[in-house]
């Protein structure tokens, strides 16, 4: 094993100890659980839906742009339509213009998003968990109504470890560290607060 492999997982250990209580935080809320819950109903899932996508469209709009270079295949990363498109399915539409993260920020770094787009694309591999409830439990797949918990499909894990790749490379090469560490505690209780 090299070194700079050894570096970049103790990075991402130290990212995931410093950001555990805020996770747990957002994972536990009402409107997280619901979308897990056996009991799942197409009222919660819809209304968890929107609330990702003010989520989702603020990260493409504002943080997005300040990442290009950092993240080779950010086109491919969007999500916003998927979400859109599952709302279509489900007879609901995206309303409102809020903007979780960028409306709270003042001139972050690109480590700084870079760690609030650690939170947004990590989702990607949680998504595929509530797809498997979406699916059983209300019918939608990745062909309608559950787009976007199917994140990247059969491709999901290759993409999060080429994410990982660029990632950490850029926190190596900058020794931005605690920039990345503050942007992803800031996105898991800006996103806690959006939901609650």
């Amino acid at each position: 094993m090299n070194n700079n492999f050894v570096m970049a997982e103790t990075f991402l250990e130290r990212l995931r100890a410093a950001t555990a209580k805020p996770h747990t935080e957002l994972e536990t809320l009402p409107v997280s659980l619901s979308i897990t819950n056996p009991e799942i109903t197409k009222e919660d899932y819809t209304a968890y839906l929107m609330l990702m996508h003010d989520v989702v469209k603020d990260t493409e709009d504002n943080i997005f742009p300040e990442l290009e270079g950092i993240i080779t295949d950010l086109s491919e990363r969007r999500k916003k339509h998927l979400i859109e498109n599952d709302l279509l399915v489900l007879n609901a539409e995206a309303k409102g213009n809020n903007k979780p993260l960028s409306s709270h920020l003042n001139n972050p770094s690109k480590a700084f998003l870079l760690g609030v787009f650690y939170v947004i694309e990590g989702s990607a591999l949680g998504g595929r968990v509530i797809l498997k409830n979406v699916k059983e439990k209300l019918g939608y797949n990745e062909d309608g109504g559950a787009m976007y918990f199917s994140g990247y499909g059969t491709k999901t894990g290759s993409c999060w470890k080429k994410f990982i790749a660029e990632f950490t490379k850029y926190e190596e090469e900058n020794n931005c560290e605690g920039e990345i560490i503050k942007g992803a505690h800031f996105a898991f209780t800006a996103i806690k607060n959006h939901l609650a």
